[in-house]
């Protein structure tokens, strides 16, 4: 999972990202609006902790164009305004909690770790397709198959994004660690790994190519 803290207090920034990758969050950090908006075009992000204390319309239109761009990623606003007026501002525009600074960071990472919840079930059932995240392992209907590795983290990805294209580019910075040390092509020998032993093996399909634009999980389909 990679998160992006959008901060200006530079002190504050740099001890939210402390926090976060003391507790094995990858993390971006950036200190303005503009910043938040270019890394968010680039990296696909599970979710901004985002503060409040940038010029109002900019945090605005920035949570309303990136909750319409990217539905699955969380947004929490972290702020020094504690009127009900401005929290309210903020989640109808696409947040989805609002926390009060001085920031208690237990609290943080409670609300964090309530937002991603869905990242550490330990089954996942799509109609005849069952995921057992813990064990690596896909189960169709009665046939079991077994996906290792960087390929079962790759179905995972697009699993938890469902039915949205995601570049080569967002794979490589969602799972590998230093994505800047491999090339895109290992998404698709991990994509014809997925293909081979699910798709090909059950008769199914789950993973689309979107020519020039990456990959989509596309179970069930009207072949399902």
């Amino acid at each position: 999972m990679r998160f992006l803290i959008v901060e200006k207090d530079e002190n504050l920034n740099n001890i939210i990202n402390k926090v976060l990758n003391e507790h094995n969050y990858k993390t971006d950090f950036v200190l303005s609006i503009d910043d938040a908006t270019y890394y968010t075009k680039i990296r696909k992000y599970d979710l901004i902790v985002l503060s409040w204390n940038q010029g109002q319309k900019e945090i605005l239109d920035f949570l309303s164009n990136t909750r319409l761009e990217y539905p699955t990623t969380k947004i929490i606003v972290i702020s020094d305004d504690n009127s009900i007026e401005t929290e309210i501002k903020a989640l109808k525009n696409g947040a989805d909690d609002y926390i009060l600074k001085p920031l208690n960071f237990d609290l943080l990472l409670a609300r964090i770790e309530s937002k991603i919840r869905f990242g550490n079930i330990k089954k996942i059932k799509i109609k005849d397709l069952e995921i057992f995240t813990d064990d690596e392992k896909i189960k169709y209907k009665k046939t079991m198959i077994e996906l290792k590795g960087k390929p079962f983290e790759v179905f995972i990805h697009l699993v938890k994004h469902s039915n949205q294209i995601i570049s080569k580019e967002q794979l490589l910075d969602a799972i590998w660690e230093e994505p800047s040390s491999v090339t895109p092509n290992v998404i698709e020998v991990a994509v014809n790994q997925i293909r081979q032993k699910i798709d090909n093996q059950v008769n199914i399909k789950t993973i689309e190519t979107i020519r020039r634009r990456g990959y989509k999980f596309c179970y069930p389909n009207k072949n399902s």
